[in-house]
């Protein structure tokens, strides 16, 4: 970081999330998805009333052992964010996934990315007991390069499975963190 300070933490709860922040979750999608970022809503532009009510389901579903939401403030306001989630079947209880990693657009390069990543490592491995996580990135975006040096690998593609528009298919890159 090299201006301002940088808050990280966890909500567990829907009853944890202020409407403030509510409101600043949901700016910071808009913003990410209108400048092209891969963090869920693949045709840009959306607007607050395409996104809130996939905000308000996402906070309806957090709990503390299936779902946390993990944001970054930077001087008080919200950075970035991401949901890391598991599921709770006996048989995969043991991996989590992280979904929708974005940062402000006008503050990427901070380092605020790696951060929320390394949080969650931590929350996930000392907190939810998981022994790896797993992610889904949008190919020719750059997102295996970064997560590459965040220590996570490339286990798989999914050749052609995002269609974005006649003649613009991208792969689906599948990564994985283990050990955590």
């Amino acid at each position: 970081m090299d201006h301002g300070t940088l808050h990280l933490r966890q909500i567990t709860a829907p009853g944890d999330v202020t409407a403030e922040l509510r409101r600043a979750l949901v700016e910071c999608w808009v913003e990410v998805t209108n400048a092209g970022g891969a963090a869920g809503f693949p045709f840009p532009p959306v607007d607050a009333g395409e996104v809130a009510p996939v905000v308000d389901s996402l906070v309806a579903g957090l709990a503390p052992t299936t779902s946390r939401l993990v944001a970054a403030s930077l001087d008080g306001a919200l950075a970035g964010w991401l949901n890391v989630r598991r599921d709770p079947f006996e048989l995969i209880a043991h991996w989590g996934t992280l979904h929708h990693v974005q940062t402000r657009t006008g503050l990427r390069g901070r380092g605020i990315g790696a951060a929320l990543m390394r949080h969650a490592r931590d929350i996930a491995r000392d907190e939810m007991g998981l022994e790896q996580l797993r992610l889904a990135a949008r190919g020719g975006a750059g997102l295996e390069d970064f997560y590459g040096r965040l220590g996570w690998q490339e286990t798989g593609r999914w050749p052609g499975a995002l269609r974005f528009g006649r003649g613009d298919d991208r792969d689906e890159v599948l990564m994985i963190l283990t050990p955590l």
